[in-house]
């Protein structure tokens, strides 16, 4: 089956509407890893330097969950 003119400007609409969805959680990460930093530490440096880790543990966390919510689709 050749997908048509309406699929594919279907799925980019829902590609797009995902992507949007994406970019709140880059506020929300920083600021949780600030204040996570913050609530350890009380020179400027090393809330920096914590925010900095958790920033990195945080995404990588969020990107094994998106990764198996992903894989668990091909089961449904």
């Amino acid at each position: 089956m050749i997908p048509t003119l309406i699929d594919l400007s279907q799925l980019a609409l829902a590609g797009s509407i995902w992507q949007a969805r994406l970019w709140y959680s880059l506020p929300l990460i920083v600021v949780v890893s600030l204040v996570y930093g913050a609530t350890r530490h009380e020179r400027i440096r090393e809330i920096i330097e914590h925010s900095i880790r958790s920033v990195i543990w945080l995404s990588g966390f969020m990107l094994v969950i998106l990764v198996a919510i992903w894989l668990a689709g091909f089961w449904n």
